[in-house]
């Protein structure tokens, strides 16, 4: 019996939050997945996050040229990964960020690779919105370096897709969650929540919205596209569920288990949209579909947050 080569992904950021996510769903599926990206592991650390070649370093033109590898795919989650930081470090943000994304890019046309390039942007391109669902085809407005840095980086790979065969998928992702995750909103409302107050403050009116994605749901479905023969597509990747702050944080502290009062500030954070919730109608032309529900993942969330969280 002919046995077949298994197909290599890419997957930069590797040992993020989604870049281990993603490893696992494509291992699942058959690839040979090698990681690019910062930190040593042993051996069998590297293997339990999803890959079975990690290679450790900055995404750059020199290390690429170093890898002597073919890719049918290639995730690029490497990037700056938060709103605080583009603001405290803007230059900092834009190398990871758009930097890395150039010299993938280059180092792909260069060696005229026919690789799916998958690209996790954000919500965060369409920054100051009305409260509706937010369409792919409206104009972007960002009110962070962060999103700014996305939205540069978005028509990096357009560009190449238009004028050097670059094959592209942009996934607009609203706000990715799952157990793992020790920073944003949810990590930051639990330690809040758990360091014994009887009164929380927060952020905001309450009113402000989101529009939540399980971590799996996400990787699942960059599995999922990683199998289109398409050049060019955008997409949201969301839930397409209109959550306001108010009610997440109400249901998690119901799955932490926790008898305390929330209360908002109506300041307005540096960086922070008011409203973000997803049109799905092109996704929803896919086979996919979110599996978690919020209630599910937010239970999850809290089961892990209290065995892994000490004061």
């Amino acid at each position: 019996m002919e046995m077949k080569t298994p197909r290599t992904a890419l997957v930069t950021g590797g040992l993020g939050f989604l870049g281990q996510a993603v490893a696992h769903s494509l291992r699942r599926d058959g690839y040979r997945v090698v990681g690019l990206g910062h930190g040593q592991r042993p051996a069998e650390e590297i293997r339990a996050a999803g890959f079975d070649r990690w290679v450790c370093g900055d995404v750059s033109l020199q290390l690429l040229s170093t890898l002597e590898e073919s890719f049918e795919l290639v995730v690029h989650c490497a990037s700056n990964s938060a709103v605080g930081y583009s603001l405290a470090h803007p230059h900092e943000a834009f190398l990871r960020t758009v930097q890395s994304t150039a010299d993938l890019l280059e180092h792909l046309r260069s060696t005229q690779s026919r690789a799916l390039v998958i690209y996790p942007s954000s919500a965060a391109v369409y920054g100051a919105a009305q409260d509706r669902p937010l369409q792919e085809s409206d104009v972007p407005n960002p009110v962070s370096p962060y999103g700014v840095h996305k939205l540069i980086t978005e028509e990096l790979l357009a560009g190449h897709a238009r004028h050097f065969s670059v094959r592209v998928a942009i996934v607009r992702f609203f706000s990715i969650y799952g157990a793992g995750l020790s920073k944003q909103l949810l990590w930051d409302a639990a330690v809040k929540m758990s360091s014994g107050q009887k009164t929380v403050e927060f952020w905001g009116t309450g009113e402000e919205t989101r529009d939540w994605i399980h971590v799996q749901d996400a990787a699942d479905l960059i599995a999922r596209l990683a199998c289109s023969d398409a050049d060019f597509f955008l997409l949201n990747g969301a839930a397409g569920e209109r959550v306001t702050v108010r009610d997440v944080l109400e249901k998690l502290r119901a799955a932490l288990g926790l008898d305390i009062d929330i209360r908002f500030n109506s300041m307005v954070r540096p960086g922070d949209p008011r409203f973000y919730h997803a049109d799905v109608s092109r996704l929803k032309t896919l086979p996919w579909q979110p599996r978690v529900t919020l209630e599910q993942g937010l239970e999850n969330y809290a089961n892990w947050f209290k065995a892994s969280w000490s004061k």
